[in-house]
C-alpha cells in the first residue's frame, strides 16, 4: 500500500495537554475508523506547542514558529492506504478537522534505478 503523511493543523499554540476528554474520545475511535476504510496508521507523533519552536533561516535562529499563524502543525502520522481517495476519506474523519485541518501528502519514493 502507498504511504501518506497526514499533517495535523490545530489552532495555535496547539498544546496537546489542552485536549478535552471529548476530543480524546474521538481520537481513541479513529484507528478503528481507519481500519474500516482499509487503512493503517504506521506511526504518529504529537508535537510540543508552537511556543516551543525554534526557527532557522540560514544563519538566523529565532524563538517561536517559522511564521506567525492562526493554525500550526500540531502533529503528524504516517498512513498506509490503498490510494489517495481512501487516504482523503480517512483524513476527513480525523478529529482535527473539527477546529483545524489536515493535509494529506504521499511520501516520496525514489525512482527505481
Amino acid at each position: 500500500m502507498t504511504q501518506y503523511a497526514v499533517l495535523i493543523y490545530s489552532p495555535a499554540p496547539a498544546d496537546p495537554m489542552d485536549l478535552t476528554p471529548d476530543y480524546i474520545a474521538l481520537l481513541d475511535r479513529y484507528p478503528a475508523q481507519v481500519a474500516e476504510l482499509g487503512g493503517q496508521i504506521v506511526t504518529g507523533f504529537a508535537l510540543q506547542p508552537s511556543t516551543t519552536a525554534t526557527a532557522v533561516r540560514g544563519d538566523l535562529v529565532t524563538d517561536g514558529p517559522f511564521i506567525e499563524a492562526k493554525e500550526v502543525v500540531a502533529g503528524f502520522f504516517v498512513l498506509e492506504a490503498p490510494d489517495l481517495d481512501t487516504a482523503v476519506r480517512i483524513a476527513k474523519l480525523n478529529p482535527a478537522t473539527i477546529h483545524g485541518g489536515v493535509e494529506v501528502r504521499p511520501l516520496f519514493e525514489p525512482p527505481a534505478e
